[in-house]
């Protein structure tokens, strides 16, 4: 019998998702057994479902949609936190609660993991500030719905959240007889508007420059950007928050623009343009040096996934993709003029202790085409983002919601969605405290990223904004390159070393690329007061808008 967990399956899958995170719980357990009886779908149980958000976050980020399961009230909750990250950030993910039967629901009667009042609409209502739709299955109503909420996701590439009764789940219904999606082939008259005038002005335009940002990403839209300033040799900048919207490799890409934290030489000839084309990108604080950015909005076309700007004129009722596809089609655009010239250094390692700024000069120098970057919102994320990445290579972050332990999971659910890349992970000792729990599922998924963990003693962003020798930004010293042991991994699945100079960090680097079959565990021990340059700076504003 086909039924409404079945229908729901087949759209997940429909979407491209091969893989649902989660934690089993007895309102979930029948429709997990839809899920692990089929070939082409796998069940990967997180420790706790605040895990399986971030992982499923991760995941959508790199197989552009993703989905999660957690049981009724108590597993939901859970989540939340990581969902809101995925909402605030643009990244479709949906979360599926198992939930009582329609009559328990409809009873009203106090069952556990309920507030004990008969209302069972509680825990979606709190998903509404974090989710673009929501819905609670009915046998009647299931199939709609599911329909709708998913549209939704690809529309806004936001998560929704589907209440599903464990009996409805089992319900009989109907295969679905339309895709879900459906391409459309044309403009209409207010994208060729746009593009007449995005066109016009890069004819006029002298100094031209894009500005590419995170909604590009959130809509698999890097290829098409690429393309487009690939073949009229623009000039590009992306923000933190996009970074690797653009291949970082072509003669065009400037570097990341970051208000008057940004490269002097970057910073004049962004803010000199006479042109500026923004695409999907959000000012945000920590992406713009603490709006410290002077962008001319009387010179500027931004388009973003709800609205677009034409020289401060709102437009709406416009397809961002379909705009953003369809730039590489433009006519009579080549640029001529000048980049700004950009300082490559071979670095040369010494016997000296590793510092940040050190670390991320090695960092560039020696990563490779077709990885993956993942940076901890912390010093990584600050020393990371700056750098020059390789053809094909992607980096990830959280620079808006910056939840810390976050990137764990998400490299493992983005490695699970993408086994081609290696995945090289940077989090500090702080963060991943909260999140080390998924080593175990590391070493049981035979995953194999690079995991640098930075051993500084501490809280180290926290104390570059306030209190530096405050002892809450103190935590336990763990023995970290001892944790895959613990979790039960021997060294023909995880290779764990520690690290203190440069000579050894080179050394270590080269062996785990080479090493494909492994997943490195490496322990970076820093100074307990070193923090990058940008960081440092950043910390300062921080602190002055916080007063």
């Amino acid at each position: 019998m086909y039924t409404v967990g079945d229908y729901l399956l087949d759209r997940l899958h429909e979407l491209g998702i091969e893989e649902i995170f989660g934690v089993p719980g007895d309102y979930n357990l029948q429709f997990l057994d839809q899920i692990i009886s089929r070939e082409d779908m796998k069940w990967i149980g997180n420790a706790n479902e605040l895990n399986a958000s971030y992982m499923a976050d991760g995941y959508a980020r790199t197989k552009k949609a993703a989905a999660f399961l957690t049981t009724f009230g108590v597993g939901e909750l859970s989540a939340i936190n990581g969902l809101a990250g995925s909402y605030a950030e643009n990244l479709p993910v949906v979360e599926i609660v198992g939930s009582p039967t329609s009559k328990v629901q409809n009873d009203g009667k106090f069952v556990h993991h309920t507030l004990a009042d008969g209302d069972f609409k509680h825990f979606m209502k709190m998903h509404e500030p974090v989710t673009a739709a929501r819905t609670l299955l009915t046998a009647e109503n299931a199939t709609f719905e599911i329909d709708r909420v998913l549209s939704q996701l690809l529309k806004e590439r936001k998560p929704v959240y589907i209440n599903l009764p464990v009996d409805v789940a089992a319900a009989k219904t109907e295969k679905p007889a339309l895709p879900l999606e459906k391409e459309s082939s044309t403009t209409n008259t207010t994208e060729q508007v746009i593009l007449s005038k995005i066109e016009e002005s890069l004819k006029n335009a002298q100094k031209p420059v894009v500005i590419a940002g995170h909604e590009v990403i959130s809509f698999g839209l890097e290829k098409a950007v690429t393309q487009f300033v690939s073949e009229t040799k623009l000039p590009i900048t992306t923000l933190n928050f996009g970074k690797s919207a653009v291949d970082e490799s072509l003669p065009s890409f400037l570097g990341i623009y970051n208000g008057k934290l940004s490269e002097i030489s970057l910073k004049n000839f962004v803010e000199s343009a006479d042109f500026i084309l923004m695409i999907g990108v959000k000012l945000t604080d920590s992406s713009t040096g603490a709006f410290t950015h002077h962008l001319d909005e009387n010179k500027m076309i931004s388009l973003n996934i709800d609205e677009g700007i034409i020289f401060n004129k709102v437009v709406e009722d416009f397809d961002f993709r379909a705009v953003v596809s369809s730039l590489s089609e433009l006519k009579g655009i080549e640029y001529e003029g000048q980049y700004i010239d950009k300082q490559y250094e071979d670095f040369i390692p010494s016997s000296a202790p590793l510092s940040q700024d050190r670390l991320w000069q090695a960092v560039e120098s020696l990563t490779q085409s077709n990885e993956t970057i993942v940076a901890e919102q912390g010093t990584s994320f600050f020393g990371a983002s700056t750098i020059f990445l390789k053809s094909n290579s992607r980096f990830i972050g959280q620079p808006l919601w910056g939840s810390i332990g976050y990137t764990f999971p998400a490299a493992l659910g983005s490695q699970i969605a993408d086994k081609e890349s290696r995945h090289l992970l940077f989090i500090g000792d702080g963060s991943l405290q909260l999140t080390v729990q998924e080593l175990g599922l590391s070493i049981r998924e035979k995953l194999n990223p690079i995991c640098f963990i930075i051993n500084n003693d501490g809280y180290t962003v926290e104390r570059e904004i306030h209190g530096p020798t405050q002892s809450y930004n103190d935590i336990p010293m763990w023995n970290y390159s001892k944790l895959p042991e613990t979790f039960g991994a021997t060294e023909d699945r995880v290779v764990s070393k520690i690290v203190r100079t440069e000579n050894e960090f080179v050394s270590v680097m080269k062996e785990a690329q080479a090493d494909i079959n492994r997943m490195y565990w490496i322990e970076l021990v820093l100074e307990k007061e070193d923090a990058p340059k940008l960081l440092k700076q950043m910390g300062k504003l921080f602190a002055e808008q916080n007063k």
